[in-house]
């Protein structure tokens, strides 16, 4: 199926009969892997009587050379799937059975996509990046204090990069152009947290997704804020650089040297908001991040730090 792809991926009108003698096969047996390619992939593939079949849009895939092309610098060693349960889940498989670290899992589709809190990550197939960086971990969970929050500044620098304005950050982990959401980022661990372990940095952004209705939020993605297609390859060159860079500064200095950055990028602060923990919701005002990356709130006239994987910032309906 990836074969008959990558010959219709350029966009143009292809005849059965050249695709079938490129690929081996019958015109029917042809027909039979157009049919799967609409129904599986969610792709729209026109036909034409007399002209043979063409994708609705050209179609540029994860490919390892092309990244290293747009890189300035080293790349991380990269793993690119057609279609995997998760790239987080594989990060950890990987990681497990000793693929040494840093390393990148990349994704055209995710089936078992995951965001915070147990959500599903929609994810269509070769529109967005679905992107998990896996690190090891030596000498305790502290030198993770407020990572996330350093990814988040990462990719709202890559998003600005690519010419995208009125983007910022929502604490812990989002990241939003004009309100609506363009990517979100889940930190899972394995190992020993007070000693060796594996930290998976997931993110998703949204690339050239331009309508899903299974998406239970305000949304957005590059193209949409763009007005054309973002090319991927480009994309994953650029988060590398800006992650590799950030995070050899916050290994130096802790996530205290990015604080002031970070509050500066939050389109929350001051604002009146929610911090809901499961069935309790705590009502303040958002005053910024501790050094630790925790959320500060004006509750009742006092100042309160909260953190944890559990915890979602919302907007009060007063604010």
């Amino acid at each position: 199926m990836l074969k008959l792809l990558n010959l219709l991926k350029d966009g143009r009108f292809h005849s059965g009969e050249a695709l079938g003698a490129a690929l081996g096969v019958s015109r029917s047996a042809v027909w039979k892997q157009l049919q799967h390619l609409e129904s599986e992939l969610n792709l729209t593939i026109h036909k034409v009587r007399g002209r043979g079949y063409q994708l609705a849009a050209p179609l540029v895939l994860l490919d390892e050379q092309a990244i290293a092309g747009f890189a300035e610098g080293e790349c991380w060693p990269v793993f690119i799937h057609e279609t995997i349960d998760s790239t987080n889940a594989e990060g950890l498989r990987l990681a497990a059975v000793g693929q040494s670290a840093p390393f990148v899992v990349l994704a055209e589709r995710q089936s078992a996509g995951r965001g915070r809190r147990g959500r599903h990550w929609v994810s269509p197939f070769a529109e967005n990046l679905y992107y998990s960086l896996v690190l090891r971990i030596d000498g305790g969970m502290r030198q993770l204090e407020g990572l996330s929050l350093v990814v988040g500044l990462a990719v709202m620098r890559t998003l600005q990069a690519f010419g995208l304005e009125k983007v910022g950050l929502k604490w812990p982990n989002d990241v939003l152009v004009d309100g609506k959401k363009i990517t979100g980022i889940l930190l899972e661990l394995v190992g020993d947290p007070a000693d060796v372990c594996h930290v998976v940095l997931g993110i998703g952004i949204n690339v050239n997704m331009q309508v899903n209705d299974l998406v239970d939020q305000q949304w957005t993605s590059m193209r949409r804020e763009l007005g054309q297609l973002v090319d991927r390859n480009r994309l994953v060159a650029v988060l590398g650089e800006q992650l590799q860079r950030e995070m050899a500064r916050h290994r130096r200095y802790g996530f205290a040297a990015f604080q002031e950055e970070w509050e500066a990028s939050h389109l929350w602060q001051g604002r009146k908001v929610s911090l809901i923990a499961g069935t309790t919701t705590i009502d303040g005002i958002a005053l910024g991040v501790d050094g630790q990356g925790a959320i500060r709130l004006d509750v009742d006239g006092v100042e309160k730090s909260f953190s944890g994987g559990e915890l979602s910032l919302r907007l009060r309906d007063d604010s």
